[in-house]
Parts: C-alpha cells; structure tokens; sequence
C-alpha cells in the first residue's frame, strides 16, 4: 500500500531550488533562502501567490543571530504577504522534519501547495560556537565543553563497534573515498576532489586523527547553503516532470545515551521499515539512497539499519560493492554530507531535491541510469530523530 492508496491524495515534488555548499561569506542567510525559493517556485512553473504554506527547516542553535527567520521567504515576493510560515528544528534533521511538515499540510487538506526550504549558515562562527551549538543536540553534552564535539560521540560509536564487531578503519576510508569521489560530480558540492582510498585510510599531515578512530576524511564539513522544494497536491506543469512520495517514516529514540543500543540506531531502523511499508517495496524496489553521513560510521551503521546488511556485517557492501554507483543500490552518489557539504538545517530538503533530480533524469554528471525509485534517510543528534522518505518517478 502506497502513501496515495492509504491517503487517497498524491504528494507531488513539483519544483525546487538548491545553493551552491560551502563557505559561502558573499551570501546571508536571508539570501540563500531567496535564491532557491525563487528557483523552486520558477521550477515549479506556479505563482508564488499559489503557495498555500512555508515551512523553514533550520537548526541554528545559536550560531546564527538572528532566531526567527520564518518569515525571511516572503522576501520572495509581495505575493506571499500573510502566508504562513513556520520554522521547524529538530537538530540536523530540521530539513526532512520541515518536508514532513509540509508533506502533513497536503494529506490533511489544508493546502495544496506548499514550500519547504532548508537554511544553514555557519561557516561565520567561530569553531567553539559551532562545537558547543551542535552539541546542544546530545542529552549528556550539551552545555559542556569538549575538544573534538560531535566527532568525539561518533568516535565512541565507532569504537563500540569495533569493540563488538572488529577493526573499522579500513572500511571507514573506503566510504570516505567513495563519497569524495561521487561529490566531484556534483555542482553543489563543498568538497570535489577524488582524494583516493589510500589518503583516506591513513592519518597524515593533511589527513589528522580528529577523534581516534575517525580522521579528517571520515568528517563532514561545516557548510553554508539552502535548498527548497515545492510539494503540490496535482502536477503543475513545471520544467520538470514532477516526482511522487510514496512512503514516508519518522521514528525517535531516547535522548539519554544510557537507553540506546550505541550502535545498533534502532529508531533509525524503525523509520526505515515505516517508510518501505507505507510505500509496499523492499530494499530490492530502490534503484539508490542519499543516506545522512555525517560521519563515516553513520554510513556504515546505515548499511545495517535499512537491512542492507546484518549487524555487523555492513563493510560488506563496500568491499562486494554494492553502494558504488554501478552497485545494487548506490548510496550518496551526490558525495552526501561528506563531500556535497552539511549545512545541517538544508541537508534533509538538499537530499530530496538530489533524489528528484535523478529521478527526473537532471542531475547532469551525477545522473544514474533511468532510476524510478529512491529512499531518503536524514538524522537528528546519534541516531535520535530519524527520518526516511521514499520517492518515485511518475
């Protein structure tokens, strides 16, 4: 059973608009959210006055002055005076939370068309302010000072793994590699360089050890970008044939971690078997997957969470290659969060408009040949707030 056979209603992806990532110091927050609203609702081929809601995924957390930025596209156009507009936050989820949002506007009738856009800018605040904000976004650090933040509760995860599972490192630098490799096709990408297994998988100069056991490579950049999707209730005629969501799934876990499996992410499991189910495929009906790395270990560990491979057995899918892009289920050919960037507020919506992309045969020199089907995957703290879309050509 599909979203639109238990709702009865289609959730169309009609247009959408995605910012170069990086360290973009020319541009504000205000401006990213202009660009690629605009961009979105040209693509969309609707009148901004047709948008029915906004909804604004962006974490922020401190590192941005400015808090209340919900109403920031409006500046679109003096059609969109009154609209309602809400900023949504659930740590580097906020993107797919806001989608989720919206996509609930649609089922329940309250709109008909809607825009989501993803907004982080970060690169202007100084590394403790970045650290301590995203560190807000765990139960046991936050307020608290560490030298190796976010890295540092990854790196534990990592060693719980090895410790239950075996040696990592090797492995880690395989998907480091494979996703810098993917991202130099990429256009939007922070990172475009092929920098080889070898660098990836050894500590050097240019390559320190962050938090043993993960390494510069094994780390995801802090970013500014937006991106921005419209979802309408019917096709719009835009540029592009639109993309349906057929399942969708949301799932957290405890905060504390004291009352989670470190590395088991059972919530993020359980929002993986929601989405397939509402959308009635398996594993084998996905054609590719944009997953949240925002470490290398989440990779891996989402090999193993989606049922791609046993626990403790994801390494197979990189060593037999199945997530290369000639694999059986190629995951983050845009380079994900490693190399395309993680301005962590527009990284969910940023996944979705990749995946429509490929879906819609515009993804240029990350295109995948003919794909119909792609799930979507974004997370929130350590495998706390889960997120997992499943999209379909029409």
């Amino acid at each position: 059973m599909s979203l639109q056979e238990r709702f009865g209603k289609n959730v169309l992806l009609t247009g959408w608009g995605h910012s170069r990532f990086g360290k973009l110091t020319e541009e504000t927050l205000e401006s990213l959210i202009v660009q690629v609203a605009t961009e979105a609702i040209a693509n969309a081929g609707i009148e901004p006055g047709q948008i029915d809601e906004i909804y604004l995924g962006q974490f922020n957390s401190g590192m941005m002055p400015l808090a209340f930025p919900s109403s920031l596209a409006l500046q679109v156009s003096p059609d969109l005076a009154n609209v309602a507009a809400t900023r949504v936050e659930n740590a580097c989820a906020s993107g797919s939370a806001a989608f989720q949002q919206g996509t609930k506007s649609l089922l329940a009738g309250t709109a008909k068309t809607v825009l989501v856009i993803g907004a982080e800018k970060m690169t202007h605040a100084g590394a403790d302010v970045v650290g301590a904000g995203l560190l807000g976004a765990d139960y046991d650090m936050a307020g608290k000072s560490s030298t190796t933040g976010f890295t540092g509760l990854f790196a534990e995860v990592a060693k719980h793994y090895e410790k239950r599972y075996g040696p990592v490192s090797d492995v880690l630098g395989s998907i480091a590699a494979k996703n810098h490799r993917n991202g130099v096709d990429n256009p939007y990408a922070q990172l475009r360089k092929d920098l080889g297994e070898e660098f990836c998988r050894t500590v050097s100069d240019k390559n320190p050890m962050v938090a043993d056991p993960l390494r510069r490579t094994d780390c995801s950049p802090v970013s500014d970008g937006a991106a921005a999707v419209v979802l309408s209730a019917s096709p719009t005629g835009g540029a592009t044939a639109p993309v349906r969501l057929a399942g969708f799934g949301h799932a957290n876990d405890f905060f504390p971690a004291s009352r989670r499996d470190p590395v088991a992410f059972n919530a993020t499991r359980v929002s993986w078997q929601r989405a397939l189910e509402m959308a009635g495929v398996g594993l084998e009906g996905l054609d590719f997957a944009e997953v949240h790395d925002c470490f290398t270990i989440a990779e891996l560990l989402m090999y193993e969470a989606m049922g791609l491979a046993e626990p403790g057995q994801g390494a197979r899918a990189i060593e037999e290659g199945w997530v290369y892009k000639d694999g059986k289920l190629p995951v983050n050919v845009s380079g994900g969060l490693k190399a395309k960037g993680h301005p962590v507020g527009a990284t969910g919506v940023s996944q979705h408009v990749i995946a429509a992309m490929q879906l819609t045969g515009t993804a240029g020199g990350m295109q995948l040949a003919n794909p119909r089907r792609a799930a979507v995957q974004n997370m929130g703290g350590v495998g706390i707030a889960n997120y997992v879309s499943v999209l379909e050509a029409v």
